[in-house]
């Protein structure tokens, strides 16, 4: 399989190329390489043996790709293409690569489904400086939706049937603390109340902290990617360059001229003596939840809007309930008017860089809250609470908000177990912090929201 996951930062490295192109012989951004291979799909019939398996099943070892809900979806492996890409236009960027390098595929796609055709698994980063974000155009993709399954292949068809290697847990895993500890967190969060009840410049914040987890054996993202499917399978579980996790939170969908958004925000836990029901009650009649739940449905709405001839917003938020957590869901849908695409402005990419970062994840006014988190949390959120997903040759894709998640580390710290052979992953988990929010209570719900990583590294399914 081709192996491109470490190309210079702002360019492409494409299958075909030996070698990454020159830097600054191209406009960044842009695909310039020779053209590539026909992207060809088939359908997958059932009982075909060597693919009559569970998707994250067929998955190899290395540099897994995924994007998978209730088994449907999308799994890739190989790489046929890349783009890295940072700053505050690394969406434009990326969609002006994407397009330009569709062009040079021929297509021979006989399933005709979303996904089908080349396909590229995106992960971009949350905030404009610093971080990097990813484009990465598999070899092979195999595909479940509405009951098909098909296959895509690029290039000579050598990288369809990987090896089938066994499944590696982690060992032993031990904690420590990241870039941001609990205690910091607590200590930004009260800081971030304080400003928000004396100055009023504020409605909503979100914040989070990282975690950092080393295993003594080496880490397999397979062995992630499993448990938390089993866990959450009604969540999206996704891995796009190191980056794990099973987001419930879906960002934007396209689908011809339809799209689609589920927003989340304002959330309880599981907590001794109270059923379901008693904390879904609790969390539909809380005043703070619902605040901070109105402001991120209305900051989607907002951006979104522009870009369609017509959208509707739920009127009343439902509870969307996880082992974990329960948080309060808007759903938004909308129909794309003709002239956005028609003239380009409405491609999947745009709109994703348009409604990111909604207040979900950012805050109220959300210029202002992004400018204080950088400097409240102190650390590198990277790719964690950006856009992540994927998108066709068509126009069509999803992105969810790359929560409950974790980045695989590929440098080993002296004297760590990731030095010694074994992995080390960073995760990562934020709230919403209203000037109502308590402290103690948000260390609380961050908590909760690492679990679900937690629990897939130790093997809990």
């Amino acid at each position: 399989m081709t192996d491109c996951r470490h190309p210079v930062d702002g360019h492409a490295h494409a299958f075909g190329a030996a070698h990454l192109l020159e830097r600054d012989a191209y406009p960044p951004g842009v695909a310039t390489t020779p053209r590539l291979p026909t992207a060809r799909t088939r359908r997958l019939e059932a009982g075909d043996p060597r693919y009559d398996r569970p998707l994250l099943e067929l998955l190899p070892a290395d540099a897994v790709l995924s994007w998978v809900r209730d088994g449907a979806g999308l799994v890739g492996w190989g790489c046929a293409a890349r783009l890295d890409v940072s700053g505050p236009d690394r969406f434009n960027r990326a969609d002006d690569w994407w397009r330009e390098l569709c062009h040079q595929f021929e297509v021979d796609d006989s399933v005709g489904l979303p996904g089908c055709g080349p396909v590229a698994f995106a992960s971009l980063a949350f905030a404009d400086d610093p971080g990097h974000s990813v484009l990465i155009v598999p070899e092979v993709v195999i595909g479940q939706r509405d009951g098909v399954r098909w296959i895509t292949t690029i290039g000579d068809g050598s990288a369809e049937q990987p090896p089938v290697e066994p499944v590696h847990p982690p060992g032993t895993v031990s904690y420590s603390d990241g870039q941001l500890s609990s205690t910091g967190y607590r200590q930004a969060v009260a800081e971030a109340v304080h400003r928000m009840r004396q100055t009023g410049d504020l409605d909503k914040i979100v914040l989070a902290h990282d975690l950092l987890a080393s295993t003594s054996e080496p880490l397999d993202a397979r062995f992630l990617l499993n448990n938390l499917a089993a866990r959450y399978p009604t969540c999206w579980t996704f891995a796009v360059d190191g980056l794990v996790g099973a987001t419930p939170e879906l960002l934007l969908e396209r689908e011809g001229y339809e799209v689609r958004s589920q927003v989340l925000a304002g959330t309880v836990w599981p907590r001794e003596g109270h059923t379901t029901e008693q904390l879904a009650d609790e969390l539909m009649a809380s005043a703070k939840n619902r605040s901070e739940h109105a402001y991120a449905a209305e900051s989607l709405a907002v951006r979104l809007r522009p870009f369609c001839s017509d959208l509707t917003v739920q009127n009343e938020p439902e509870v969307l309930k996880l082992r974990n957590v329960l948080h309060l869901a808007t759903n938004v849908e909308g129909k794309l008017s003709e002239s956005g695409t028609r003239d380009g402005a409405a491609t999947l990419l745009r709109m994703v860089a348009a409604v990111h970062p909604t207040a979900a994840v950012g805050g109220t006014p959300t210029d202002d809250a992004v400018r204080a988190i950088s400097e409240l949390e102190g650390m590198d959120r990277g790719r964690y609470a950006g856009p992540v997903g994927w998108l066709d040759g068509n126009g069509n894709g999803e992105f969810a908000v790359a929560l409950r998640c974790a980045q695989v580390e590929t440098a080993a710290a002296p004297g760590t177990e990731a030095e010694r052979g074994g992995g080390r992953i960073r995760l990562f988990a934020g709230c919403g912090i209203v000037p109502e929010s308590d402290p103690d209570q948000e260390v609380a719900e961050a908590e909760a929201k690492l679990l679900p990583v937690r629990e897939a590294l130790e093997g809990v399914r």
